[in-house]
């Protein structure tokens, strides 16, 4: 079975509840993991808007992730968490450690907001101020599978 990552709270390419938006409580989502591949150490997860004017902003950054078949909301924005799960995050766009929900410009139409998690066939070794940029260089080689799923949204 190949990696998949889905949430109970919105379907690929659906709405995602304001709940976890600047607009509602700002929180992470619930996302769901099934297939992690068997020589998988932990796991990575970017999450990105492409449509945003200033170039692609990124909200999430994680790393060493323990093989967990369910990221629970509302997972605390610090660099190491160890409840309710075992992760590291980085640095988002806005230069703060954790998630960051989607607040596109009001008026700018629907964004995608890409949640891409990876398998790795290691742990790695990053300091607090890692960057989306920096994960993707220290997972170069490492990556066994990789899933996705877009959420929507907008603000009028």
């Amino acid at each position: 079975m190949a990696l998949k990552i889905s949430s109970p709270v919105f379907k690929n390419n659906d709405y995602i509840p304001s709940t976890y938006t600047c607009e509602g409580r700002d929180i992470s989502p619930i996302l769901l993991i099934e297939g992690i591949p068997e020589k998988a150490k932990s796991l990575a997860l970017i999450m990105d808007d492409p449509d945003a004017p200033m170039g692609t902003f990124v909200h999430w950054v994680a790393w060493n992730i323990e093989l967990v078949e369910e990221i629970p909301e509302r997972i605390p924005k610090e660099y190491s968490v160890t409840n309710p799960l075992s992760l590291n995050q980085g640095k988002n766009s806005a230069h703060q450690t954790g998630y960051m929900g989607p607040c596109p410009p009001v008026g700018h139409g629907v964004h995608h907001y890409h949640f891409k998690l990876y398998a790795l066939d290691t742990t790695l070794d990053l300091p607090q101020n890692t960057t989306k940029e920096d994960l993707l260089k220290a997972m170069e080689g490492h990556i066994i599978e990789k899933a996705e799923i877009v959420g929507l949204y907008k603000r009028d």
